[in-house]
């Protein structure tokens, strides 16, 4: 993370709260050599790797939910095993289908 990136975020987070966070022994060896390496705090890095963890990994949540919503629905329907192994056997040949509905 760049200063300037360090900087926006910090003001944009101001608020924060504190946290404990365990850690193996092992991860947090490697969070100290990069805190040092970096010169940079073990909390901020943390702090980073959580907000990335989220971005990374908050859309499946709401992935699912919209999965399940549309699964739930009345009118939904579903495909057959054999119909999706019918159309994925056309796949990569001349008589590639569309998917079916």
């Amino acid at each position: 993370m760049c200063y300037k990136e360090h900087m926006r975020t910090r003001k944009a987070s101001s608020a924060s709260a504190t946290m404990t966070l365990r850690l193996d022994a092992g991860t947090l060896r490697r969070l100290e050599a990069l805190a040092r390496a970096t010169n940079r705090s073990r909390a901020l890095l943390a702090a980073h790797a959580v907000r990335t963890y989220l971005d990374l990994n908050e859309w499946q949540v709401q992935a699912i939910r919209t999965a399940v919503e549309r699964a739930d629905r009345r009118d939904t329907k579903f495909l057959s095993q054999d119909e999706v192994d019918a159309w994925l056997a056309t796949w990569g040949t001349s008589r590639a289908r569309k998917p079916p509905r």
